[in-house]
């Protein structure tokens, strides 16, 4: 089933016309990554069908729905996470106060994903359960981002650049966490610089160049394709 269907979306910012007809789909259970350098309009692909920067033509579907043209907080509610780059946390409240915070309309038994649960998965914020989140390191500020995301159960997942400014054991720890996301059956959409990190934990890649998807295809395929890596994300 496709979970999520982009087509032709063109974006802007302002004047400026950032996303040209950009087109792809993902699959429910499916990974798929966004590649590309810095500044091709990964984000800017992330915040169109987040609604954030609304596309002013194509059409954005989610489970067979246009979803186009609907505020942010419609979009969260029939089951699209976001996870921003910049990681934007309460600073004031505490580890499980966050995560608490994201937990939809104030219920607590609603889906699979309870304070217990993404404990599990990130122990590390078990561990800081009343415990700041601005005095958090930028590794755990990504963790709790992802964790109180979950806590409001999506059913598809828009990762924007997760890796970005970490260490590189807290990135491999990241990973394995994004990894068990996936075998437990979550939609992954991951916007990342770092193909590296991205094309280990995805099923197929689009790479996107001066906001035009320029390749898709298998992510093993793509690793196999030292042309293409080179070419558009300099590798």
């Amino acid at each position: 089933m496709k979970l999520l269907e982009v087509k032709g979306i063109n974006t802007f910012y302002g004047l400026s016309h950032i996303l040209f007809k950009v087109s792809l789909e993902v699959e429910e259970g499916e990974a798929v990554c966004l590649l590309g350098r810095n500044g091709v309009g990964k984000t800017t692909t992330l915040r169109s069908i987040m609604g954030l920067t609304p596309p002013r033509s194509g059409s954005v579907k989610f489970c067979g729905k246009e979803i186009k043209g609907r505020q942010p907080f419609e979009i969260a509610r029939r089951g699209v996470g976001f996870v921003p780059e910049d990681r934007i946390i309460f600073p004031d409240l505490t580890v499980r106060e966050n995560l608490e915070m994201g937990i939809k309309g104030g219920r607590r038994d609603d889906g699979k994903w309870t304070l217990e649960r993404v404990y599990a998965l990130f122990p590390r914020l078990k561990e800081r359960d009343s415990q700041e989140g601005g005095t958090l390191s930028g590794g755990e500020q990504q963790m709790l981002t992802i964790a109180r995301t979950l806590m409001g159960n999506p059913r598809l997942l828009l990762l924007d650049e997760p890796s970005e400014g970490l260490a590189p054991l807290v990135v491999r720890m990241l990973g394995e966490q994004v990894r068990l996301l996936k075998m437990d059956g979550m939609t992954i959409l991951l916007a990342e610089q770092n193909a590296n990190f991205a094309l280990k934990l995805s099923d197929r890649a689009y790479i996107l160049e001066k906001g035009l998807v320029c390749w898709c295809g298998n992510a093993l395929e793509l690793k196999e394709k030292p042309g293409i890596m080179e070419k558009y994300l300099g590798i």
